[in-house]
């Protein structure tokens, strides 16, 4: 392994990306059919109370996201194997993945239960989906800052990986509910059955993915690194030191806020504001996740030319303009749905390619700070933060929709639930969208400043050398 002191960045193969972007895939399947279903299953399958299921989530984003994001980076970055630290999680924490994403998606009819008993069904499952989750993300996520040092070649690779992801997305969104309405037909079983099946699928199509990064022998770091030295409280806090990071995590936890609210509230506004059946449902997410897949290349050219956090502006700045035109929406199926959807892809995209490549180049401001790599705890305080202002997203939903009296056994709903559901899937999210384009036109790290970083840190490490 090279020292970076001596090197000038490499580019990385193309299989190289294929088979690093391709751990993406399935994992977004399942995470995308949590976070345009997750809430909806509880409550329109399953037949939780709104409230009961959304307070569920943020309990447990609050409780264990609150250790366990920061513990299972500390844990990766401390690995020490003849696999490296991150591969490990990758290659043996897969099958227990799929295991617990099947366990999540095979509740008991909510008729069998109490409200008590929904709460605590949501938050056992979900804890222990979410650990397993989190141990192969963080791990997979953290290889991204390893496998190349150059700050265009990680927009490169992280736009491979977002490709997959986008695929998986498109099969997690708009793949779910027929697929579940299928097995229903298909087996002459209940709809609670039918998730359930659609649970294993997903799971077992997400290990084996996931399982390609980890089984490659050449997905190897570029540069050295001991496992860390500091203490892991030490390292949490210090994270927070860090003034890039802060800034861009501060970006993406209210991001992360509004993009729930947006999938999460998607299924209900498609449903009962629209009034739009599965497949044209199902539809309507393909398209705007289609466009996304269509613009991560010409996202990924912009971000060339103005910059990362700049283009991630841009991006929100279209994705705003989408969801205001939505609000306004008649309540009735609607044509210009399919344009909103469009625009919203082209915006969207943006948050797909820049955060990802954004992240590897404050690891190294980093760096130069403490003298170690530490992805594995910034992507455990990126995964923390990022969580629990999502959890507060589900849960702001949850909360909304009961607030507004919305009633899952109606087919029409009144008008003050109607309205709910639109100030939760349009305005909500489009303030909190204005809230970021100011700090990411701000953002200090660009091309030029992270060339002069890289040269910093260059030189320090031949310091250290000697």
């Amino acid at each position: 392994m090279e020292n970076l002191a001596t090197i000038t960045p490499k580019k990385l193969t193309f299989g190289k990306k294929i088979r690093f972007g391709i751990g993406d895939f399935g994992m977004s399947v399942i995470i995308a059919c949590l976070q345009f279903y997750m809430l909806f299953y509880y409550t329109d399958v399953v037949g939780i109370d709104p409230a009961v299921a959304g307070s569920a989530v943020l309990v447990g984003k609050i409780t264990w996201d609150m250790i366990n994001d920061v513990l299972f980076g500390y844990l990766v970055d401390k690995t020490k194997s003849r696999w490296g630290r991150r591969r490990p999680y990758l290659m043996f924490g897969a099958i227990p993945l799929a295991l617990s994403f099947w366990l999540l998606l095979s509740l008991p009819s909510a008729t069998e239960m109490s409200n008590l008993g929904g709460f605590f069904a949501i938050l056992g499952t979900f804890i222990v989906y979410d650990s397993f989750g989190t141990l192969v993300n963080t791990s997979y996520s953290a290889m991204t800052a390893e496998l190349t040092t150059d700050y265009d070649e990680r927009t490169s690779l992280a736009t491979t990986r977002m490709v997959f992801n986008v695929i998986g997305y498109i099969l997690g969104a708009g793949v779910t509910t027929i697929l579940a309405v299928t097995l229903q037909n298909m087996y002459s079983i209940t709809l609670l059955k039918a998730w359930s099946y659609t649970g294993l699928i997903f799971g077992i199509f997400a290990a084996i993915t996931i399982m390609i990064p980890g089984f490659s022998k050449d997905l190897k770091p570029v540069v050295d690194a001991e496992p860390t030295k500091m203490p892991p409280i030490s390292a949490m806090l210090s994270t927070l030191k860090n003034k890039p990071f802060v800034k861009f995590v501060t970006v993406n936890a209210i991001m992360s806020a509004a993009f729930t609210l947006v999938t999460t509230m998607l299924p209900y506004f498609l449903k009962y504001q629209l009034v739009m059946d599965e497949f044209g449902q199902s539809m309507v997410m393909l398209l705007m996740l289609v466009t996304l897949g269509l613009c991560l290349i010409p996202c990924k050219k912009l971000a060339d030319h103005i910059g990362k956090a700049k283009t991630y502006a841009v991006g929100l700045m279209i994705a705003c303009v989408a969801l205001s035109v939505a609000f306004f929406l008649p309540h009735t199926t609607s044509s210009i749905i399919f344009g909103v959807a469009i625009v919203a892809g082209i915006g969207f995209s943006s948050q797909w390619v820049c955060p990802h490549s954004m992240m590897p180049d404050v690891i190294e401001y980093d760096e130069l700070e403490t003298g170690e790599r530490r992805e594995g705890i910034y992507y455990g305080m990126w995964g923390l933060l990022t969580k629990i202002t999502g959890a507060l997203g589900s849960a702001m939903c949850g909360w909304g929709l009961k607030l507004f009296q919305y009633n899952a056994n109606l087919t029409e709903q009144s008008s003050l639930a109607l309205f709910g559901i639109r100030l939760l899937f349009t305005i909500m999210p489009v303030i909190f969208l204005l809230i970021c384009m100011p700090l990411l036109f701000k953002y200090p790290i660009n091309s030029k400043t992270h060339a002069e970083l890289m040269e910093k840190l260059a030189a320090k490490r031949a310091g250290d050398s000697n």
